[in-house]
This record gives structure tokens, C-alpha cells and sequence, in this order.
């Protein structure tokens, strides 16, 4: 069971993956609550970039932000291609896509409850 200081940090970290992409003009960002779901991460992000360099771009900038200030060192998979960079920073895990990829693989219709995934399909 998580502890209300685990749970704060989760929900800081949160708070700042959300910024980041805001400040690196992420696009169609979605925000999926984990908790109860999966015992991977409590949260999962995903968000376009208009092109592999805005993806690899936002995904850099993200990674260095949590490393500065919350002295997380996040793992980082896909970027040499740009297409899909997942970035898991322990209690959130960030997917970045190019529109193209993120549309065939339609990742948030397996996390998403039935009534969510109908309003965004």
C-alpha cells in the first residue's frame, strides 16, 4: 500500500512530467491513472511531437529536467529512431510519438476505460 509521502512524490513528479511537455509544446497529451490497474508505475503520459525531432527534443528535455530537479535517472528506450521514445521515471511512464505512430498503435485504447476510449476514438 502507498504511503501518503510515496503518493506526494508520485503526484510532484507527475505534476512536472506534465509541465515539461506543456513548456516543449507536447501535443494531445493524455493523462492515464495506473493506480489499482498495473504495479509497473502509478501514472502513464502520452503525447505527440510534431516531428522526430520535436520527439527526441521533448523526450531529452524531460529527462534532464527530472534529473536536475528530482534526481531521477529515468530509462529511456527509442530514441535513436525518434518514432516512440518511452521514458519510464519510475512512478510515471512517459510514451512520446510521432502522430503517425502513436495513431497505428493506439496505445492509451488498452488503458483507458471503455467510456474514455469512445470519446477519443
Amino acid at each position: 500500500m502507498a504511503t501518503t509521502d510515496t503518493m506526494a512524490q508520485s503526484n510532484a513528479l507527475l505534476a512536472e512530467i506534465l509541465n515539461s511537455l506543456d513548456d516543449d509544446k507536447a501535443e494531445d497529451v493524455v493523462q492515464i491513472d495506473l493506480r489499482g490497474k498495473s504495479e509497473v508505475a502509478d501514472h502513464m503520459i502520452v503525447a505527440s511531437g510534431r516531428s522526430t525531432r520535436q520527439v527526441v527534443s521533448i523526450a531529452d528535455k524531460l529527462v534532464e529536467r527530472l534529473k536536475q530537479k528530482h534526481g531521477v535517472l529515468s530509462k529511456v528506450e527509442g530514441k535513436d529512431a525518434g518514432d516512440w521514445v518511452l521514458i519510464d521515471a519510475g512512478d510515471v511512464i512517459v510514451h512520446v510519438f510521432r502522430p503517425e505512430v502513436r495513431e497505428f498503435y493506439q496505445l492509451e485504447k488498452m488503458w483507458l476505460s471503455p467510456e474514455q476510449a469512445a470519446a477519443r476514438f
